[in-house]
């Protein structure tokens, strides 16, 4: 039973991340805190940027979680946290080096998803500014850019 239930945390905290980057960007990232988000939307110098930190709002948690859990032996605390590593470990792979190329490792792909997921996210970006964005999520591509890719 233990098993079923990290799993089930796991794949809850997975996926009901996909939820929390949508409300944490559209909300937090373009709301209060657009100062650490404002020079993802605009060219600056460097391999870093200050939006690099939000990184920790999801980090801390997860980490807090799989600590706590196993010095307390709560199974589903672990796998909520490691559902919550294992997204922002997608949320890298897909927004840092698919997406933006920070690291290029998968430049030549012609997967009809990436190529959504690009699109996507250029969209978000062609406003380079705090209001009228749109596109917030990552995962979850909308149909439409998804139906222009299989053409």
């Amino acid at each position: 039973m233990t098993i079923l239930l990290t799993t089930l945390a796991v794949l809850a905290a997975f996926f009901g991340m996909e939820f929390m980057a949508w409300f944490t960007h559209k909300y937090v990232m373009h709301g209060l805190l657009w100062n650490l988000h404002e020079d993802h939307h605009q060219p600056t110098p460097g391999p870093f940027e200050k939006n690099d930190l939000f990184f920790l709002i999801y980090a801390i948690p997860s980490w807090l979680c799989i600590m706590l859990g196993t010095m307390y032996e709560v199974w589903p605390a672990v796998g909520f946290g490691s559902g919550i590593a294992l997204y922002g470990l997608i949320y890298f792979l897909v927004h840092d080096v698919l997406i933006h190329r920070r690291f290029k490792w998968f430049d030549n792909t012609d997967n009809a998803y990436f190529k959504a997921i690009r699109k996507a996210h250029k969209v978000h970006h062609k406003n380079r500014f705090k209001e009228e964005g749109s596109c917030f999520g990552m995962l979850f591509v909308p149909k439409k850019y998804f139906a222009e890719q299989k053409r």
